[in-house]
């Protein structure tokens, strides 16, 4: 995440709430009117093992059409479209590349006659994907080869040691944005990482994975496209639809987070063929919410840290179980929309790969998240430590605005987890929680030559931390964090 300059956006955006709609939805539509292109028709089969497969949506990333009783389909659509697609259904591996990345498109050519021909064979999942996982890989943001290093050493090896432990269930990873920082020919070290791991992985697009050279956001992801291919698609897993969403508007100088018109119309057509309270599960790299800004003492969020035309989003997302997963702040965070749940995790390079923290004292690592049906239950891993490691607790006064109490970080809060202490094993009742700043973090993050190698960066007050009196003389305290599925989590100040 950085701050880009809002020029041109300002006075727009004063007038954001009194737009019609379908400007809001695209802000190019009054400067350049409809981009019409040559017709094309696709026509194809979509099949497994000779058999072909019937309701598979089928798009150009603006119409969705399903296949029929025989998995075949056609789709009319023109030469401004990039790819062919598909939602892989439930049951049926993740196509892809030879890196690993998945890749279910394939690029639209036509032939001369404005025709294309397009198939896709899919592999049956032995066992099926009714009970599977993913994790959740944000902000890995390696500027170069030092960060790089750091990623194939560290990270890399703890994801695999991970994905050991989740056993004989189907599995996928995703880079949930920032993959890159602006060195874009570093993709081909992460595709390496990629390829050792040996899981399917799903690739967001993030406000450093651009083409800063280029004057327009259509423009901006054309080395992320060629190759990921589409910036936005969708497939299923058991129960579970998965969107994966590019809320990155680019400009020359600068972006916003926002998601465009056609974007906004394939996803009204894509979830047109999901049926109304399934679990959907949203990738994106900058936050729909985020409580960032109002705990940094912020007047108003930035236009680059949260998405201006969120609610155009929600209104399509509402019929859903929704949670959205996001990336870009570096921080530890949640919030909750109606029926949509949003969780923003701490970043794999930490405070970008200065230490072993964010700037809220969350650790380098990553979101774990394993399905059952339609149940989703996560936790967070930190690179390097036991699946137990998930509070930090700090002795008395170490918050010098509390000089009386001790102080434990549990950067997996959110609502409904409950969090209480013990004195020499008598349990002396539930922490308070309040926003402030790690003493870890502010430690090793404040001051002009702190952390030596990016100075720039300074710690953040977050909402998980949390307080009680510190007894003044001897005994063990212990902090005992419960998560929404009754995990209990210990962690001990001697």
């Amino acid at each position: 995440m950085d701050q880009p300059t809002r020029r041109d956006f300002l006075t727009a955006l004063a007038a954001w709430p009194t737009l019609p709609a379908i400007f809001r939805d695209d802000p190019y539509r009054p400067l350049v009117g409809p981009r019409p292109g040559a017709p094309i028709r696709v026509r194809g089969r979509v099949a497994s093992l000779g058999r072909g497969l019937a309701g598979v949506g089928v798009t150009d990333g603006l119409s969705v059409v399903p296949t029929d009783a025989d998995g075949r389909f056609e789709l009319v659509t023109d030469s401004a479209r990039r790819y062919v697609s598909i939602t892989v259904p439930a049951g049926f591996a993740l196509p892809t590349s030879p890196s690993g990345t998945i890749k279910t498109f394939q690029p639209l050519v036509p032939d001369r006659r404005g025709e294309m021909i397009s198939r896709f064979d899919l592999v049956p999942v032995l066992g099926g994907d009714r009970r599977h996982a993913f994790l959740l890989l944000a902000d890995i943001q390696t500027q170069d080869l030092e960060d790089m290093g750091r990623f194939q050493r560290e990270s890399v090896p703890d994801v695999a040691a991970t994905i050991g432990r989740l056993g004989e269930i189907p599995i996928f990873g995703v880079g949930d944005g920032d993959i890159m920082w602006d060195r874009l020919a570093m993709f081909d070290d992460y595709e390496a990482a990629v390829r050792r791991l040996g899981i399917p992985f799903v690739q967001v697009v993030g406000n450093h994975d651009l083409d800063l050279d280029r004057r327009t956001d259509e423009e901006s992801t054309t080395t992320f496209e060629r190759r990921f291919g589409p910036r936005y698609h969708s497939f299923d897993r058991g129960e579970v639809h998965y969107l994966v969403l590019d809320d990155v508007f680019y400009y020359d100088g600068g972006y916003l987070g926002y998601v465009g018109a056609d974007q906004l119309t394939w996803l009204r057509n894509d979830l047109a063929l999901v049926e109304p309270g399934r679990p959907v599960v949203v990738f994106a790299h900058i936050p729909f919410i985020s409580g960032f800004s109002e705990r940094q003492g912020q007047a108003s969020p930035g236009i680059a840290s949260y998405v201006v035309n969120r609610e155009a989003v929600y209104e399509v997302l509402s019929r859903y179980q929704t949670t959205i997963l996001t990336g870009h702040i570096h921080d530890s965070d949640w919030g909750k929309t109606g029926s949509i749940s949003e969780r923003n995790l701490g970043a794999v390079c930490g405070g970008w790969w200065t230490g072993n923290i964010c700037r809220d004292g969350t650790p380098n690592g990553y979101g774990v998240y394993e399905v059952d049906g339609s149940a989703i239950r996560w936790r967070y891993q930190s690179t390097g430590e036991d699946v137990g490691h998930q509070i930090r607790v700090y002795p008395r006064g170490a918050d010098r605005s509390a000089p009386d109490e001790f102080v434990a970080n549990v950067w997996g809060y959110e609502p409904g987890w409950k969090v209480t202490w013990y004195l020499e094993g008598q349990p002396q009742g539930a922490m308070a929680r309040r926003v402030g700043v790690d003493p870890l973090a502010r430690e090793r993050l404040t001051g002009d030559q702190l952390p030596a190698k990016r100075p720039w960066i300074d710690p953040v007050r977050t909402g998980h931390l949390f307080f009680a009196p510190a007894p003044t003389g001897p005994g063990e305290i212990r902090v005992e964090a419960t998560d929404l599925w009754g995990r209990v989590y210990t962690e001990v100040l001697r």
